[in-house]
């Protein structure tokens, strides 16, 4: 089945409570709203969130610090499915700055039964027709794990 796909954007506040010995974003928390919003643009074009787990984060490269007060605005979009699998890739800029950016990567989410194993989910998805987004997953093709 064919499905309708799209970038998902979703915002944060950075507050104190985010932020690491440097005084700026956590890498670790970071990672759980880039997750976060991997997994909800996995979810929105299959329909079935309780049927998505994370498989692997392929990558993420941290270009520029995020402080205290910025509000990040993270944008993902599924660019590849395989038979069970969802390769979505996310990148993160901020209000101040919405042409820089901060923070890109990848996330790989399988789908699963209620059992937990791995089951098809029937979607297909056109290749990707922008040049970024080509590049982005023949570089995954070509690296090894």
């Amino acid at each position: 089945m064919k499905n309708k796909n799209s970038w998902q954007i979703s915002s944060r506040l950075v507050k104190s409570e985010d932020l690491n010995h440097h005084g700026t974003l956590f890498a670790g928390r970071m990672t759980e709203w880039f997750v976060e919003s991997s997994f909800a643009a996995a979810s929105m074009l299959f329909g079935h969130p309780e049927n998505i787990v994370c498989f692997k984060i392929h990558y993420m490269n941290f270009k520029t610090p995020i402080q205290k007060g910025d509000i990040v605005h993270i944008a993902a979009k599924v660019l590849r499915v395989g038979r069970s699998s969802f390769t979505v890739y996310a990148k993160v800029t901020t209000l101040n700055h919405p042409d820089q950016l901060a923070i890109d990567g990848v996330t790989l989410f399988v789908c699963v039964d209620k059992n937990g194993k791995k089951m098809e989910h029937g979607l297909v998805l056109d290749p990707p027709t922008d040049e970024n987004e080509i590049k982005i997953l023949q570089d995954l093709l070509t690296k090894k794990p």
